[in-house]
C-alpha cells in the first residue's frame, strides 16, 4: 500500500479524506470482504491509483467495519465509489465497471493545467492581488481559450476595471452551456448595470432632479443603476420600490424586473435580499 491507495477508517477519515481533498481529488471505494463485484473493482482502482501516480488518492473503506461512514454517504449497495473534491462530493458510481469507464471517471476529476492556473488566480484574488490573478487567467486562456472558469474570472476583473467591451467579449466566448449557467447570467446582469451606469447623468444631477420632482421615475431608475454599479444596494432597491409604488406599469414593470435582477447579484448581502423580497411581496399583494 502506498499513499496513492490507503485504507481509511472512521478514526482517520477527517485527515485522509476531507482534509486531503483540498489538496487533490480523493476517491472513496466502499467495499466489503464478502462482495464479489468489490473483488473485481478494487484491483482496477488500485492499479489506476498507481498509474495516475498522485493525481488522486484512493481511500478504501470497509463498509462492514465502518457502517457510520457508509451511512453518512448514503451507500445503498457495494461497491460504491464516491469522488470528493474540496470536501464536497462531485461524483459517484455503484457496481463493478470496465477499466475504461473507471479511467474516464478518474480523468474527469483530475484538474487540467488550465484548472490549476485558475486555482492560482482565485488564490490571488482572495489575497487581494488582481494583477497576479489577471496573469494566471491569461496563462490559463492561452492553454484553453474557452475555459469557462478563466473566462468568468476574466469578465469579472474587466468589469471592475470598467473595460466593458472586453468583459462582454469574454462572456461571449463562453461555451453555450456555461453561458446559460446561473453564474454567467448573473455576471451578464452585473455587466448590464455597469454599462448603463457609464452612460447616465452624474449622480448629483439626478438627485437635483428628484428634489425638483420626487415623482421623476426615470431619475429613480437611473439612480438605482448608478448605485448598483457603486455597490450601494440598499438605496438602489429603495428607488426601485418607489417606482413600483408609484406606477407598476412604468416602462413595462421595469422597477420589479430590475429589483429581481439585483436579488441575483452575488455581492448583495442576503439580509438585504430577504428584507426587500418581503417589501416587494407586500406591494404586489
Amino acid at each position: 500500500m502506498t499513499m496513492n491507495s490507503i485504507d481509511v477508517t472512521e478514526a482517520d477519515f477527517e485527515q485522509n479524506i476531507l482534509q486531503a481533498s483540498h489538496r487533490l481529488p480523493v476517491v472513496i471505494d466502499f467495499w466489503a470482504e464478502w462482495c464479489g463485484p468489490c473483488r473485481i473493482l478494487k484491483p482496477v482502482l488500485e492499479k489506476l491509483a498507481e498509474e495516475f501516480n498522485g493525481q488522486f488518492r484512493l481511500a478504501k473503506i470497509d463498509s462492514d467495519e465502518n457502517p457510520r461512514l457508509a451511512g453518512q454517504f448514503k451507500v445503498r449497495g457495494i461497491p460504491t465509489v464516491v469522488a470528493i473534491v474540496d470536501g464536497q462530493e462531485v461524483g459517484r458510481f455503484s457496481g463493478a465497471r470496465p477499466e475504461g469507464e473507471v479511467r474516464k471517471f478518474l480523468q474527469d476529476l483530475i484538474p487540467s493545467a488550465a484548472d490549476r492556473l485558475c486555482q492560482q488566480a482565485r488564490a490571488a484574488l482572495t489575497a487581494g492581488n488582481p494583477a497576479d490573478a489577471a496573469h494566471w487567467i491569461g496563462q490559463a486562456l492561452e492553454l484553453e481559450p474557452t475555459h469557462p472558469g478563466a473566462l468568468l474570472m476574466q469578465a469579472d476583473l474587466l468589469i471592475e476595471q470598467q473595460d466593458f467591451v472586453a468583459a462582454r467579449k469574454a462572456l461571449e466566448q463562453l461555451p453555450l452551456q456555461t453561458r446559460q449557467s446561473h453564474a454567467a447570467q448573473t455576471l451578464s446582469q452585473r455587466l448590464q448595470f455597469h454599462e448603463r451606469a457609464s452612460q447616465l447623468p452624474p449622480q448629483d444631477l439626478l438627485l437635483q432632479r428628484l428634489e425638483r420632482n420626487p415623482s421623476d421615475l426615470e431619475a429613480h431608475l437611473q439612480l438605482a443603476h448608478l448605485l448598483v454599479a457603486q455597490g450601494d444596494f440598499e438605496p438602489a432597491m429603495q428607488h426601485l420600490l418607489t417606482i413600483i409604488k408609484t406606477d407598476r406599469q412604468f416602462q413595462d414593470d421595469v422597477g420589479r424586473k430590475t429589483l429581481l435582477q439585483i436579488f441575483d447579484l452575488p455581492d448583495v448581502p442576503p439580509h438585504l435580499v430577504s428584507h426587500f423580497r418581503k417589501q416587494l411581496a407586500v406591494l404586489l399583494h
